[in-house]
């Protein structure tokens, strides 16, 4: 059984939030679902990823470092694949927060690029395999 059943997210412009989450969440592997007023992302055994809209939609976006939100980091299984997602989000219209690189303070294998959308969440497409040996 699954600790983590979903993820909800509020946006303050759900057209906008899908047209910048679905080129990554199916790249991922996920499959959209449209409801109403919401949009979800699901793939097996995975949690459901879900946008909502924001109750108060001109509260401005999310700033890093503030209580809430940090990031959600995605892992794939190669420093090529964090390019090509990282190329995918930046299409779709996310701002580069970095770009990708590797990052030794966290380990001589950990490879990752960071973007945000519109709203201010902020996601990681990261690559640390095992250390060989």
């Amino acid at each position: 059984m699954l600790v983590f059943d979903h993820l909800s997210i509020s946006v303050a412009d759900i057209d906008r939030a899908r047209e910048q989450f679905d080129p990554v969440m199916q790249a991922l592997g996920f499959e959209r679902f449209d409801r109403e007023n919401d949009s979800s992302w699901q793939r097996d055994d995975e949690p459901e990823f879900i946008l909502l809209p924001a109750r108060e939609p001109d509260s401005g976006p999310h700033v890093h470092g503030r209580v809430g939100w940090q990031h959600l980091a995605f892992e794939v299984g190669s420093r090529a694949e964090v390019d090509r997602l990282h190329e995918i989000a930046t299409d779709a219209g996310w701002s580069v927060v970095r770009a990708p690189k590797l990052y030794p303070r966290f380990t001589d294998r950990y490879y990752a690029s960071f973007v945000e959308d519109d709203n201010g969440i902020r996601i990681e497409f990261m690559h640390n395999p095992p250390r060989e040996g």
